[in-house]
């Protein structure tokens, strides 16, 4: 379902209720596919990037984001920035399928049913957690075979894993039949901070539908203030990338040094690993407190325009889907 959930007034009388039908609790799935590929398409390199500095950035290998995208593309070549996409390629369609499927049914669940009913941003944010819970189960095998064949820097015969099977067999054989969710707990501890992706979208979302474009600088205005008597709101379709991408930001801003811990563990070394809850203190003994912001800087640049393009992708699929029409 759309993000607003605007609960429509006429006459100072609530809306009618309008009870959700399964077009609106399979819609989310069927959009995630979409939002998932966009995501692939705009944000691997830049992931690329901020695996290999969390992860080999402590070790001296490169300086800094820059670095570590020159000397990449310098000895890889450019396709190296997208190693290990062929996982992501099935798995973001997946993850996001899951992940906005999900948001939507939790928020109708919320609702009751009624989608007239508007949800507040609190109640956006327990849908989020709820959602991110639920698609941490399809993530972490994704991630973890992912990152696993990003931080590889060998080729050829000198490579530990030949291909995303290699890992997964190599996962299972070092920790049984569900090796490859390894790292489950610390990617629902990172996708807990789902809550306020999704209640700071919807704070954003409102935030924007209240300004209006004006003539004169700076062309935005608060609605119902003297200058914005001939503005007009802005479209819908551009205040799903907006806040798409500032709800990204605000994300990653908040869970970044758990994001760095898990990802430190799920690439770590199998002889001897360091525990998901001790990897904060080893990451801060051995690097400082500068160890959690370690690729930082490609993350909150790739943040926005891949999640605004995806979730711009999904509110316009859903919209489609459901045959509403929108500015």
């Amino acid at each position: 379902m759309s993000a607003h959930n605007t609960q429509t007034v006429l006459d100072g009388a609530p809306a009618q209720p309008q009870m959700a039908t399964t077009r609106d609790r399979v819609a989310g799935f069927a959009a995630g596919v979409a939002s998932g590929a966009t995501k692939l398409l705009v944000g691997h390199p830049f992931d690329t990037v901020k695996i290999r500095c969390q992860v080999e950035g402590g070790h001296g290998r490169f300086k800094g984001p820059l670095d570590c995208l020159v000397n990449t593309v310098r000895q890889e070549g450019p396709r190296a920035l997208y190693k290990g996409a062929s996982i992501p390629l099935v798995g973001w369609a997946v993850m996001d399928a899951i992940q906005l499927g999900s948001l939507s049914n939790y928020r109708l669940l919320l609702q009751g049913g009624n989608k007239a009913h508007k949800l507040s941003h609190f109640e956006h944010g327990i849908a989020g957690l709820c959602a991110g819970w639920t698609v941490a189960l399809v993530a972490t095998p994704v991630e973890i075979i992912k990152m696993r064949l990003q931080v590889q820097y060998a080729s050829g015969a000198e490579r530990k894993y030949r291909g995303p099977i290699d890992v997964a067999r190599h996962l299972t054989r070092q920790y049984g039949a569900l090796g490859i969710w390894h790292g489950l707990a610390a990617t629902m501890s990172q996708r807990s901070f789902f809550f306020f992706l999704w209640g700071s979208y919807d704070v954003y979302s409102e935030w924007l539908r209240s300004l209006r474009v004006v003539p004169s600088f700076p062309y935005l205005a608060k609605a119902g203030s003297p200058e914005e008597v001939e503005g007009r709101p802005l479209s819908e379709k551009l205040i799903n990338f907006i806040a798409g991408g500032l709800g990204a930001n605000t994300f990653w801003c908040l869970c970044y040094p758990v994001d760095v811990a898990k990802n430190r563990f799920m690439t770590q070394g199998d002889e001897n690993p360091i525990p998901f809850r001790k990897m904060f203190k080893h990451v801060y003994r051995t690097e400082g407190l500068y160890g959690f912001v370690r690729g930082f800087v490609p993350t909150f640049i790739r943040a926005f325009p891949t999640n605004a393009s995806a979730i711009f992708v999904w509110e316009s699929t859903m919209r489609l889907i459901k045959s509403e029409s929108r500015q």
